[in-house]
């Protein structure tokens, strides 16, 4: 449907929803899944210029957190009911630019009544790829894809469904606006912007071309948009051309304003960010040698609604890519699962008392678990230190940046000093609960030290705010010396955060 007042249906278990938060529009996608095909339940798109929005202190002024917050508690009215398993929220380039953005986060999340996962600009690029191949017919050569957003453009090589390489660069049509001052548009405006897209591009123009490809492919507002007014005055059949896009481009410039603007096939509320767009669509254009650019429907929050569903399928790209770096760095995957294994079990017996039912809680805890020992590969002195470094500033795919600093921070503190003040620096919404995971990884890192693969006895977990008590069956501490130590210097390490650790046999 077109998102004129649809329904959601909560209770189909294949029903799913994407919300992308992108830097000039708010997307909302509703989708379902039936037979191996994925139909369009309902679309709502909200013009928000969330970027136009950042003053110069790259904070979020009120009006535009005001825009915003009115958009979400619209698409939180029609998601509402649904299962937070089955709906993915994403800000991009201006939730990761603005000063603000944790506080504004909060309010953000309250008016749509989901989380919000900031991600990284490649993770976008991989997003994106994933929506715009399954709009395409399958090519086994190397294709090219762009998106030009408000504040960001990706530029994407993939073969198949692989993405071979992945760039975020920091130009978008809003974030462009900057070259028009007041509105103007001049030829030395528009040159301008060119340049400076140009500029942004000039590191990877060769990385991009030695792959080959032989088709470029569009998504999104601005391409979009371009292939309408091109169709619209008879200047292409088939994608966008670089001679119909020098003609948009001398269009603007002749109109001199852009509120003065009149190319048919444009909608009215564009004209504001067009310039900026054509700008760096003709730089991509001459940079990167490229004579047609096909466009696609597909766009990240069809993505999104793709890497949703593999997840609720169990075809998580983060298991894909915890496993990938347990490889690279060579971890001792026996000894990670025996780690795991025993965090699990430790997390079931107090989940509940210590607030940490929701799903990404154990996820957060596995991932870590199966990635505390990467440091290694650097160093063993401080290797929890390297690990947490790893994690928290590597290209993890389908991770958020949450999710990268909640896993890094948890592999961090796994061991030797325990930092309270550093979970203060989280999110906050996530500052209690990693603190939480990190104490039940601690513990379970200290039982399995020996490494020799022999059972555990049932070891029973009572924890209060503070406060941890382990209790061990008869004896078993007694015959068990070395764990004696352990837990002794453990409960000295706690005791620095203000936390005590007890345990009786």
């Amino acid at each position: 449907m077109d998102g004129s007042g649809a329904s959601v249906n909560p209770e189909g278990s294949d029903i799913v929803a994407a919300v992308d938060l992108g830097s000039n529009s708010f997307h909302l996608l509703v989708a379902q899944a039936t037979g191996g095909q994925v139909q369009v339940v309902d679309r709502l798109r909200e013009r928000v210029a969330l970027a136009a929005g950042l003053d110069r202190r790259g904070a979020l002024t009120p009006q535009a957190q005001d825009r915003a917050l009115v958009a979400l508690e619209r698409m939180g009215q029609r998601l509402r009911g649904m299962d937070g398993s089955r709906v993915r929220v994403v800000g991009t380039n201006t939730f990761r630019q603005a000063r603000n953005a944790d506080a504004f986060v909060e309010e953000a999340e309250a008016a749509l009544g989901f989380p919000i996962e900031i991600i990284s600009g490649r993770e976008e690029a991989r997003l994106i790829y994933l929506g715009v191949f399954q709009e395409l017919p399958v090519l086994q050569e190397p294709r090219l894809v762009i998106d030009i957003g408000g504040g960001s453009t990706e530029c994407i090589v993939g073969q198949g469904s692989t993405i071979v390489d992945a760039h975020s660069l920091h130009m978008g049509c809003v974030s462009f606006q900057r070259f028009f001052p007041d509105g103007q548009v001049t030829a030395e405006h528009m040159e301008a912007a060119v340049m400076a897209a140009s500029l942004e591009l000039q590191p990877i123009e060769q990385l991009l071309r030695q792959y080959g490809w032989k088709e470029a492919v569009g998504s999104s507002g601005t391409v979009t948009s371009m292939e309408l007014i091109q169709r619209a005055n008879g200047w292409t059949d088939d994608g966008i051309t670089r001679k119909g896009l020098r003609r948009v481009v001398r269009a603007i410039v002749e109109a001199g304003r852009v509120d003065d603007i009149q190319l048919d096939g444009m909608a009215r509320e564009r004209s504001t960010v067009l310039p900026g767009g054509v700008a760096i669509l003709q730089a991509l254009f001459e940079r990167l040698n490229i004579d047609r650019l096909q466009v696609s429907k597909g766009a990240m929050r069809e993505g999104i609604v793709d890497d949703l569903l593999g997840r609720l399928h169990h075809r998580d790209v983060r298991d894909e890519t915890v496993r990938g770096l347990q490889v690279r760095y060579g971890v001792d995957v026996t000894q990670a699962q025996r780690v795991e294994d025993t965090a699990a079990e430790l997390l079931g017996q107090v989940a509940v008392d210590w607030d940490l039912t929701d799903a990404s809680c154990a996820l957060f805890l596995r991932w870590a678990c199966r990635l505390h020992e990467i440091g290694k590969a650097v160093a063993f002195s401080g290797y929890h230190k390297h690990g947490g470094y790893l994690v928290r500033f590597g290209d993890l795919a389908g991770f958020s940046l949450t999710g990268r600093q909640v896993v890094g921070e948890l592999v961090r503190q796994h061991r030797r000093k325990f930092r309270v003040d550093r979970f203060s620096e989280l999110p906050a919404r996530w500052g209690k609960p990693a603190l939480r995971l990190t104490l039940l990884m601690r513990l379970a890192v200290l039982l399995r030290r020996a490494r020799d693969g022999s059972d555990l006895p049932p070891v029973r977990l009572q924890v209060r705010k503070r406060d941890l008590g382990l209790e061990f069956p008869p004896q078993w501490l007694d015959d068990h010396p070395l764990t004696v130590a352990d837990l002794r210097r453990e409960a000295e390490f706690l005791s620095m955060g203000g936390l005590s650790l007890r345990w009786v046999s």
